[in-house]
């Protein structure tokens, strides 16, 4: 499986103080990484998704500077950040 980095917002990191703002892990698609990211930290996925599952409406993800969806590929060494919605 592709090694791919994952970049958390603070926000999440505040919620999960030992996750990394950086992550490395082996992911295909971007529902493998967020899985893989609440095997290490449990509960990141109800962070980052609902129960339809789909990604928080407050949540984006881009790779490759596109917005991205659960069933987004990605491909090796391909960097996946989350953010979090700005509202005001």
């Amino acid at each position: 499986m592709p090694r791919i980095a994952v970049l958390l917002p603070p926000a999440l990191q505040g919620l999960f103080p030992t996750a990394p703002p950086r992550v490395e892990l082996a992911a295909s698609t971007v529902a493998e990484a967020i899985e893989a990211l609440d095997a290490r930290w449990p509960g990141m996925r109800d962070r980052l998704c609902d129960s339809t599952p789909r990604i928080r409406r407050n949540i984006n993800i881009f790779v490759g500077g596109r917005r991205a969806r659960l069933e987004s590929e990605l491909p090796p060494g391909a960097e996946m950040t989350v953010m979090t919605a700005v509202t005001g």
